[in-house]
């Protein structure tokens, strides 16, 4: 059986290990803080600063992984190509998990190297630059550091009073040691989806069922399986993963993410691993959820078809105060419903409007999508973080 180090161990990790502890895989959790979610069901965990290349390259060497997986953007990606030349499996590679923890790197590549369609876009790396980079671009647009998850940093400029706080806000929410920040033109779309890709090493790519967001200060606030989206709009969505995926090597579950416009379907943003707002396969939509088709991937165990088997959603609970010792309210009562399931990731501490569960519905493929997606945000409102 193989020995996987996993970078990062939040609630994305935490299914993971959940999934390779269930065929005898062995995890190590690393993360820069105790009693990470992972870490609760790994083996065994290093907590160090990922940053720190030597603190990186010293617990490769003492645990001899086969494969690396990283689950966040704060690493010292450069290291993995090195970590390969030594017969590591990097995942997806070392290319993916460099270029994509920044988003200057997969930006071009999908836009000048690959020529699918984003938005128009700059870069900046001061407060100067913003403002130059506000003109060219317009208003209004959004700001996102290079580096950073779950849309920490993230902003949209709407007048020219939004752009000093727009540069604090990104530099401020940005992880690693990077400052830079990339200015978008804002889309005019319709809706956004997530395209849960699956990169097999001796097999076809599968594609999982789009999945629908709402997104709150950056961050998804609930999912839906499956999202409305035209055949046409599907197949494009389809090629553009397909290429990028290509271009970046490797096998694994990657999260790609896309504007739905009436001009057509525009490249967001790629992740090289599973997805938050593939949360809602926990509930039950696919044979496989992503966490368990990320790592067979990874495994080169092959998978024949990925079903959509029922409609799901998902619906984050989220912290309200700060607290060393977060406890939980109203679980019971949505322990009591039917169809419906729900997660506590284990965080040691909260903050506000930080994720800290997730309430998971699901219901035939006949009902209508709205309805399911309305019982999870009334579901996750029962559940009150202490």
């Amino acid at each position: 059986m193989a020995k996987i180090l996993l970078l990062g161990s939040g609630e994305l990790g935490k299914e993971f290990v959940i999934a390779a502890q269930r065929i005898g895989q062995t995890i190590i959790a690393v993360d820069s803080y105790e009693n990470a979610p992972a870490m609760q069901v790994a083996h065994g965990f290093e907590v160090i600063n990922m940053l720190d290349g030597t603190e990186l390259d010293r617990i490769v060497v003492k645990h001899q992984p086969d494969f690396i997986v990283p689950e966040i953007e704060a690493i010292r990606t450069e290291r993995f190509y090195d970590y390969e030349k030594q017969g590591i499996t990097v995942v997806p590679s070392a290319k993916a998990a460099n270029f994509t923890m920044n988003r200057k790197a997969i930006r071009d590549l999908a836009s000048k190297e690959l020529g699918l369609k984003t938005a128009n876009y700059r870069y900046a790396t001061s407060f100067n630059e913003l403002e130059h980079a506000v003109v060219e671009i317009g208003m209004p647009c959004v700001v996102k550091p290079l580096m950073s998850s779950s849309g920490k940093g993230q902003s949209t400029i709407k007048t020219h009073s939004d752009i000093q706080k727009a540069w604090e806000y990104a530099v401020e929410g940005s992880r690693g040691d990077i400052v830079e920040v990339i200015v978008e033109a804002f889309v005019n779309f319709n809706s956004e989806i997530t395209l849960l890709t699956v990169v097999q090493n001796n097999n076809p790519t599968l594609f999982c069922a789009p999945i629908g967001h709402r997104q709150e200060r950056g961050d998804y606030q609930e999912s839906w399986q499956p999202a409305k989206v035209t055949k046409d709009d599907l197949m494009e969505a389809q090629e553009m993963a397909k290429k990028v995926t290509e271009a970046l090597g490797g096998a694994g579950l990657f999260g790609v993410e896309f504007f739905l416009t009436n001009e057509g379907v525009y490249f967001s943003e790629l992740s090289p691993r599973p997805h938050d707002t593939g949360m809602v396969t926990l509930a039950g939509t696919q044979n496989f959820n992503e966490f368990e088709l990320h790592l067979r991937a990874i495994l080169s165990l092959p998978i024949f078809e990925i079903l959509l088997e029922k409609s799901g959603a998902s619906a984050v609970i989220l912290a309200t105060i700060n607290s060393s010792n977060p406890t939980f309210s109203g679980i019971e009562k949505t322990a009591a419903l039917p169809k419906t399931d729900f997660r506590i990731f284990g965080k040691p501490t909260s903050r506000p409007y930080r994720r800290m569960g997730v309430v998971l519905v699901n219901d035939n493929l006949e009902t209508p999508i709205e309805q399911t997606i309305e019982k999870a945000k009334e579901t996750a409102k029962m559940v009150t973080v202490n």
